[in-house]
């Protein structure tokens, strides 16, 4: 078994699920008392979302390899970024370790073609949605088209992120809301919808909609483990 390694804090109430899932998953596919052999090194989250709503992706980038490299002196074989919307400085902390980090997007990506679906919804923070280090990405290297909320729906699911569920608050409002975007984002065409943040897994889940969701954190978490039994 390699030694996962993850950037957490990015925040910490999904950093749990991700840390859950991958013991849970070593657990199921190699039983009895297996448990996933990991590091985490955990941020402060408020720094991040600072630089962040400053646009200081520079610095992040910086405080994003500073743990990546601490992670791999430590003995990590693989490397996660436990957050969607930080994977916008992914390759430039990729650059400065000498171990493979796993994509957010492309474990995301492999989960919509296994479906066969040529075109999904994405949702996340501003940062990921409006940015095209995602979509891109997605489009370019697996051939999936891309599509967002409009900007009332997109700034409205941004504040959900940072004013309440990165605090542990899942509000049945927020819930409702974000349901209502999903529907938009059906009405226009979208045949999935990937939850492009890590915590919106803990207030919208596949039992609240029959449009097939894409659970990054999961996903993520279980191709990790992929990986790491490969």
């Amino acid at each position: 078994m390699k030694t996962i390694g993850m950037i957490g804090g990015l925040s910490w109430e999904s950093s749990i699920e991700y840390y859950r899932i991958v013991n849970e998953e070593i657990k199921q596919r190699l039983g009895g008392l297996n448990s996933c052999q990991c590091l985490m090194y955990s941020v402060n989250f408020a720094e991040v979302a600072a630089l962040q709503h400053q646009g200081e992706w520079d610095k992040l980038a910086g405080l994003m390899a500073d743990a990546a490299k601490r992670l791999e002196r430590g003995g990590a074989e693989l490397l996660l970024i436990c957050a969607n919307t930080m994977h916008k400085v992914a390759d430039d902390i990729a650059a400065q370790v000498g171990i493979p980090l796993v994509h957010i997007a492309d474990a995301a990506a492999e989960a919509v073609k296994a479906r066969q679906l040529g075109k999904v919804g994405l949702l996340g923070t501003r940062f990921t949605m409006e940015g095209d280090f995602y979509r891109t990405r997605i489009k370019e290297k697996h051939g999936i088209d891309v599509i967002i909320p409009d900007a009332a729906d997109r700034e409205a699911v941004h504040n959900i992120i940072y004013q309440e569920l990165v605090l542990g608050v899942m509000n049945p409002a927020s819930r409702r809301r974000v349901l209502e975007t999903i529907g938009r984002l059906a009405a226009a065409g979208a045949q999935g919808v990937i939850l492009g943040c890590t915590e919106i897994p803990l207030l919208v889940t596949q039992q609240d909609t029959p449009l097939p969701l894409f659970d990054t954190t999961g996903l993520h978490a279980r191709r990790a483990v992929e990986l790491a039994l490969a």
